[in-house]
This record gives C-alpha cells, structure tokens and sequence, in this order.
C-alpha cells in the first residue's frame, strides 16, 4: 500500500496502474535496493540515508523525475528526497539516477502526508518543492489540492528557520489559492510581492514550453520560514 488505510483523510492523489517500462522495471530491481528508501512509521535518519551532512530538499510529486534530476545535479552540495506514488515515475528516475551518476538523491514511494508526519523531523528541511501538483480543476474537487492551510502547517514545522517553499503551477486559479494560504500562515513570508519570478534552478518542462507558446500561464511562489 502507498498509504495507510486507517488514516482517513481526503487525499490529493489518486492511485493508478501505469505501464512500465522494461527500462523502468530494471531500474527499480538494479537501482532500488540502494536509492529507494522503505516507509517506515519511524524518524529517518537523513545522515545515513545520504553518507553525509548536508542541507536537505524535499520534492513533492516528481511524476517521471526530469526536473527532480536537474536540479539535484546543478546542486551537488545538498541532498534531495523525491516522493512520489506512481511507479512508472519511480522507475523512470531511477533509471536517470543511473545512467547520470546522481549520488545525492533518494526517493521514497509512498503518501508525502505520511512521509511528513511519521519520518522527518522537524526543522531538519532546508527546502520544499511542489511543482505543477494536481490542479483538481473542478469545483467540486477542490478540496483534493495538496496546498491546504493545513498542509502548509506541516511543512513549516518541518522547515529549519531560513527554510523556503516553491511552488509552481499552470492553473492561475490554484496560483491564487497558493498565494492566499502560503500569504496567511504566519510563519511564512513571502519572497516576493506576490508571485515570484522563475527561479534560475527550476528547468522549463516540454509540457511548460509548449504551454507558454500557446500564451498560457506559469505561476511560481516561493516563501521562506520565519
């Protein structure tokens, strides 16, 4: 299971069957065992898991892990933790992770709810990624999104002082949302006056490319804890 059953909660991802690769299901077997970290309802210990100290990002949802990749390679000096639920992602960077030589990544399949709450601690994050999560377009789902006052609560109790959150999206409606509940938790503030620009570290996806050709938007926001 990707999340624990008893826990119940509305929940911002929805499980799915997605074909694998032969590349992908070689990488979970060969790569796996050594970068892929089991959820356990007890604290990780960060140093371990990466061989050394170092500031530690957390990526929320890296669906088939190019961006994740970039970034932890343009940043060799901190530490970065994907977590994501579908498997063909998981494979998928894996497989980078090998063919790249990323030494500075692990990745964890599992709810990030309860990778939250039950294996980081607190203040040990120097920063949080969301990028382009679930918009739950409709109405009536919009309960689904990931960035809820509650939520946000959490990961800036697990923020170090200095720590920052970036988000980014394509749906300006979730963008306001974003910049509302990310503008109301005091613990925050905001790095901008409003949205932020593009941070040089964030690479344009293809999908992102082409939705700026056909005029569509791109919202980023990036807060630090107080």
């Amino acid at each position: 299971m990707l999340y624990d059953p008893t826990e119940h909660r509305i929940r911002s991802f929805v499980t799915r069957a997605g074909r694998l690769s032969t590349a992908q299901a070689r990488a979970l077997e060969e790569l796996g065992p050594k970068y892929l970290i089991e959820y356990k309802k007890e604290t990780l210990d960060l140093e371990q898991a990466f061989g050394r100290k170092a500031p530690v990002i957390l990526e929320i949802g890296f669906g088939m892990g190019d961006t994740t990749a970039h970034i932890a390679r343009l940043m060799p000096e901190k530490d970065f933790i994907g977590v994501e639920v579908h498997t063909p992602g998981v494979g998928s960077l894996l497989k980078q992770i090998g063919e790249q030589g990323i030494e500075n990544l692990r990745l964890i399949q599992h709810d990030v709810v309860e990778v939250l709450n039950h294996m980081i601690a607190d203040g040990s994050l120097a920063g949080v990624h969301v990028f382009f999560p679930d918009p739950w377009h409709k109405a009536r789902h919009n309960k689904r999104r990931l960035i809820q006052p509650a939520f946000v609560k959490v990961l800036c109790d697990k923020l170090a002082p200095g720590g920052y959150i970036h988000c980014a999206t394509d749906w300006e409606d979730y963008a306001v949302q974003m910049l509302e509940v990310l503008g109301n938790e005091p613990l925050l503030q905001n790095t901008a006056e409003g949205y932020a620009p593009q941070p040089e570290y964030r690479p344009l996806t293809k999908f992102e490319n082409r939705g700026l050709k056909l005029g569509h938007g791109v919202w980023d926001l990036v807060f630090t804890r107080k």
